[in-house]
């Protein structure tokens, strides 16, 4: 689980432009990670661009601006 989440927060921080440690602190703050950890187990069998968009639009709804 360490290793898949570290590359996504690593996938995030590519797509946004931002860096890894701003990757993690975004999610953290808008709730990607809380549903990172909530729906593990069906994240972790998608695609990392699916689940990149998947986390980014939990953060929207959250408060989040990134798109």
């Amino acid at each position: 689980m360490l290793g898949f989440v570290v590359a996504l927060i690593s996938e995030f921080a590519n797509h946004f432009g931002i860096r890894p440690r701003q990757a993690y602190a975004y999610l953290k703050r808008y709730k990607g990670m809380e549903h990172l950890h909530n729906h593990y187990g069906v994240l972790h069998t998608q695609s990392f661009p699916d689940t990149v968009d998947a986390l980014a639009q939990v953060c929207v709804n959250n408060g989040g601006a990134l798109r």
